[in-house]
């Protein structure tokens, strides 16, 4: 399988080559030339742990790579490191399945993604005789920054560099990143939101000059962000995964469909449920869930993206996004792989920060619904599950399923659901203890703790003594400053 650019360069790639490079040459991000069929049938899916599901998906896609490097890839990232054996369960609770994606050392569902991409990474290097150090840059929103550095921490021949908006993360977030270990990691705050890192990371990628340097000096670059497409595949497994589980807990017969529910900022996670749909699982409706930052239910809803409006800063900041990558992807498979007309529709955002897309590809929005949860309606939904049910959410995982309710209103639709929980609730202690009725602290470590005296739910172990441990990253960038720091980071 090949690997084009959703903008119509002619950058053809192998898996291994489209993992190394991260982005294409002409600013497209790179997309398979077709979606495989299930390695398996629905039925034989049913009793296959993780690990098999994710070495089938996995390999349907990334064919270059033999079936023993992606065997190892699958083996060494889904290990002990994640805290239950099943990698990922799937728990009933309040008429959903809520699939918990953060059991793994950042307690987040980047780590799904991002404890495999160094393997996927290092391997494609050897493959291609790549004899260069891989300078890996990273913006983040919260979660994907401590996955990466976590994934990439001492691995030989890389360095990692990662960008997160100075006050755009929680408390909880930002001290994971700060106190990283390793002598090849770097981390920056960036005195601006999440967008002017992302777009930061993408015009040090887009520059030639840049590159060339780099290049003399025995380095390039690559990406840790979704726009990765060794980021996105590793997602799409945990999808067909889940479908699995339905079937054995006796929620779906083989072939029956489901729902899917994804709290949605870079609009990675749920187009990784939309390749599992293009692959044969039987996704029905894809329900994409928002904060106030609304920009993707407003665009599903009428076709007209539009970035330019008030940013707001939220309870959820992992979804604090305007400008979400990886809908490029979608809008490419929409078109019928036109890249010509995606990168007219990009240059739009980047020069009006606003689109329209097709009517063709407006009508292939239907298999999608959308809607978004204010702060308020996150705090109460967090609450009333956790009353009614004893089951904590996060905050993000709680705007999915308040759009989920709403969804459920607006269609009487009862098919079974699938909300991918993509956080421990302690992430966003301050959040969440408030939304119980706790008294909240100052500290939102202390906030930590009284949320486990209340519910007795488990710690995360890489949250444990995290206040303690020592600050190693104190970089403070204005977003023009970024392209320096990466020059400071590899002298």
């Amino acid at each position: 399988m090949l690997y084009k650019s959703t903008r119509g360069s002619k950058d053809v790639k192998n898996a291994a080559q489209a993992v190394i490079q991260g982005i294409s040459q002409d600013k497209g991000l790179f997309v398979p030339d077709s979606f495989p069929r299930l390695p398996f049938s629905l039925e034989d899916m049913k009793g296959k742990t993780y690990q098999e599901i994710a070495d089938a998906v996995i390999h349907s896609f990334f064919t270059d790579y033999t079936e023993e490097e992606i065997k190892y890839c699958v083996n060494g990232a889904y290990d002990s490191k994640f805290e239950t054996s099943e990698i990922v369960p799937l728990v009933n609770a309040g008429g959903a399945h809520f699939l918990e994606l953060y059991h793994g050392r950042t307690a987040a569902f980047k780590d799904m993604a991002l404890s495999i991409l160094p393997y996927l990474m290092t391997t494609a290097m050897k493959k291609e005789q790549v004899d260069k150090k891989v300078v890996i840059l990273t913006a983040t929103s919260g979660d994907t920054g401590k996955a990466a550095l976590e994934g990439f921490a001492d691995v030989p021949n890389t360095e990692i560099i990662v960008f997160y908006p100075s006050e755009g993360v929680s408390q909880v977030q930002e001290r994971q990143m700060v106190t990283q270990e390793g002598a090849n990691t770097h981390v920056f705050a960036i005195r601006g939101n999440f967008d002017d890192a992302q777009t930061g990371v993408k015009n040090i990628f887009n520059d030639s000059q840049f590159a060339a340097g780099l290049a003399e000096a025995g380095c390039m670059l690559s990406s840790a962000n979704s726009i990765n497409i060794g980021r996105l595949i590793p997602q799409v497994a945990y999808y067909v995964y889940a479908y699995a589980k339905l079937m054995e807990q006796g929620a779906v017969k083989a072939e029956e469909g489901f729902n899917v529910v994804v709290p949605t900022g870079n609009f990675g996670n749920i187009l990784a449920a939309y390749y599992a749909k293009q692959m044969g699982v039987p996704v029905n409706k894809l329900i994409c869930a928002s904060n106030e930052n609304k920009v993707l239910t407003d665009f599903i809803q009428t076709g007209v993206y539009d970035a330019g409006r008030a940013f707001y800063l939220t309870n959820s900041p992992s979804m604090d996004i305007l400008i979400s990558s990886n809908l490029e992807r979608l809008l490419y498979h929409l078109s019928g792989n036109k890249g010509e007309e995606i990168s007219i529709l990009m240059n739009a955002l980047e020069k009006d920060k606003k689109y329209e897309v097709s009517a063709d590809m407006k009508a292939g929005l239907k298999d999608f619904w959308a809607g978004f949860a204010t702060i308020d309606e996150t705090n109460a939904a967090i609450g009333k599950m956790y009353a009614e049910n004893g089951y904590l959410m996060d905050t993000h995982t709680a705007v999915a399923y308040k759009v989920y309710e709403d969804y459920k209103k607006a269609t009487g639709d009862d098919t079974p659901a699938v909300i991918a929980s993509t956080a421990s609730a302690y992430k966003f202690a301050d959040s969440v203890a408030e939304s119980i009725g706790l008294e909240i602290a100052s500290d939102g470590f202390e906030n930590v703790r009284r949320l486990h005296e209340k519910t007795g739910v488990r710690i995360p172990l890489g949250l444990k003594g995290l206040e303690d441990k020592e600050i190693k990253h104190k970089g403070v960038l204005d977003k023009d400053e970024m392209q320096s720091a990466v020059r400071n980071c590899l002298k």
